[in-house]
């Protein structure tokens, strides 16, 4: 497969944040692999204080900590058995990342096109069995204008019991700007997303959820966590194409925050 993309004189890099855990038998053979296979910086890790990694592996906005206990525990507090987390990196240059883990004793798989997220990829495990993926964004032309197209935009509606509260929490703590509100309905606004606020009736029960895409994950989490917001855990890079998040708010609602990888 040829790359269509001009040929950079710059080395491959890793270009969307990364940061989990990973459980290995032998370190100082993880860190070769990380280090001479991969193109990784590897530093050691001061143990102690409950820190359970000894070593880091880092590339650009890319972390992997290494540890020797069995059964490592991701940002979001799942444990994955060793050899069993799956990791996806996206990068600049896939064929040429490709071409240069090759050169270095690396076995990639072969280049391929994933349509459904626009990526072309290839995969290699590291000694543990972690599979690790690395992709590409991959053009392609605008779409021309359909004069059918009729859905523009969304605004969920989440219900809450005091509503007036809500909107004081969606300004103060979430950053969005009040619209127009009263007793039982808050219409707030942030960049292009307007989220309802309704009064919890019988016709609406329960808690809400929606999904916001948005334009660097780590930055609005780490805004979100400074103003007192209740954020379930750290981001993390899904191999579909997302890094994302969630948030509650004050009643339960869940938003969860988004940044597509290309």
């Amino acid at each position: 497969m040829t790359n269509s993309n001009p040929p950079s004189s710059l080395p491959p890099q890793i270009v969307a944040p990364v940061s989990r855990h990973l459980s290995v038998a032998d370190v100082e053979r993880s860190i070769v692999f990380y280090r001479d296979v991969l193109g990784f910086d590897v530093r050691p890790l001061p143990t102690g204080d409950g820190v359970p990694a000894v070593a880091e592996a880092v590339h650009g906005p890319a972390r992997i900590q290494l540890c020797t206990q069995e059964g490592a525990f991701d940002s979001t507090g799942e444990r994955w058995p060793r050899g069993s987390a799956i990791l996806f990196f996206q990068t600049d240059q896939v064929a040429a990342l490709r071409e240069a883990v090759s050169a270095r004793g690396g076995r990639p798989s072969e280049l391929e096109k994933v349509n459904w997220i626009k990526m072309r990829m290839f995969e290699i495990a590291d000694p543990d069995g972690h599979r690790l993926w690395f992709g590409e964004s991959f053009q392609k032309p605008p779409p021309a204008p359909d004069p059918h197209r009729q859905l523009r935009k969304a605004l969920p509606e989440l219900p809450l019991d005091d509503v007036s509260a809500g909107v004081a929490f969606y300004r103060d703590v979430l950053g969005f700007r009040v619209n127009y509100a009263q007793h039982d309905i808050g219409v707030m606004d942030r960049d292009e997303v307007t989220i309802l606020l309704v009064a919890r009736t019988i016709r609406h029960t329960g808690i809400g959820s929606c999904y916001v895409y948005v334009g660097d994950a780590d930055a609005l989490h780490a805004e979100l966590r400074a103003r007192g917001a209740n954020v379930q855990g750290e981001p993390v890079s899904r191999p579909w194409g997302l890094r994302e998040f969630r948030m509650l708010d004050l009643e339960g609602n869940q938003i969860t925050f988004g940044q597509p990888f290309e």
